[in-house]
């Protein structure tokens, strides 16, 4: 069997090459020994601190900002929210992550950042405006007109919102309430719009009646019901409930009271005094 050997006489090694490969090796066990530990985020941090606090040293320290647009949201939860510290740096504040971090806020629907150099930052926000108000599973929250869950009302004035009820209506409810809109005289007795089964809505009116409408073409079927509180007064009479799914019938629900006085009419009437 045969070696191979090779003479290395001649070859230039640098003079530092022993001291640069050991001190690279280092940093790469640090590196790896940092990743392990779970203790690169606290590096990073760090290193974040230094270089902001040499950025701020020569000017760049974020002495005033100018904030527009919020009504719901406040100041310190925007600035906490933007990631501006009395540490931060103009020169090396993530405006695009900042950005990202305000629209994470529910109330917040755009955000604008801009740098004014060398210490100034404006930071304008666009929030939703409250819509409806959503019941599902018990709880109460508010919502954007584009189904948006912005949280819970906290405000009173929310109270007067229109209310919308069942799983999916948060998503529909812009839809419908624009139709319903057509029919103002509908709308003013409406308590509460239900989505049922995710397909279709009914109505719970101010006076506890139902108002069951179709899975398709409710407009047709509210066209109907409000032509008929005109000229019959419908809704104003003693009734539980009355149903438009079907295209070609209506079929109307008495109360217990009210029925009873129907077949008591119905019956004829009793004979007064004895045969002669």
């Amino acid at each position: 069997m045969r070696f191979w050997t090779f003479r290395l006489e001649g070859l230039a090694i640098p003079r530092f090459t022993g001291m640069t490969a050991l001190a690279l090796f280092l940093a790469a066990s640090s590196g790896y020994g940092a990743v392990r530990g779970g203790h690169l985020p606290m590096i990073m941090e760090t290193l974040s601190d230094w270089r902001d606090a040499a950025a701020n040293s020569i000017g760049f320290r974020i002495s005033g900002i100018s904030l527009a647009g919020e009504k719901h949201v406040s100041r310190v939860e925007i600035i906490a929210a933007a990631g501006v510290t009395e540490r931060t740096s103009l020169l090396f504040l993530d405006v695009e992550a900042a950005r990202s971090r305000l629209r994470a806020i529910p109330w917040i629907a755009e955000a604008t950042l801009r740098k004014l150099f060398p210490d100034r930052l404006q930071i304008r926000v666009r929030e939703r405006e409250p819509f409806a108000l959503w019941q599902i599973d018990g709880k109460l929250l508010l919502i954007a007109a584009d189904g948006t869950v912005i949280g819970p009302p906290g405000d009173p004035a929310f109270a007067a919102l229109p209310l919308v009820v069942g799983r999916g209506a948060q998503g529909k409810a812009r839809d419908f309430l624009a139709l319903l809109d057509r029919y103002p005289s509908i709308r003013e007795q409406v308590r509460a719009s239900v989505l049922v089964g995710e397909r279709r809505w009914n109505l719970k009116l101010k006076n506890n009646v139902d108002v069951r409408l179709p899975e398709i073409d409710a407009g047709s079927a509210l066209e109907i019901l409000a032509t008929l509180d005109r000229d019959r007064h419908v809704l104003s009479r003693d009734i539980l409930a009355i149903d438009l799914r079907l295209p070609d019938r209506i079929a109307v629900r008495l109360s217990d009271a009210a029925a009873q006085a129907r077949e008591d009419a119905r019956k004829p009437p009793k004979k007064k005094g004895g045969d002669a």
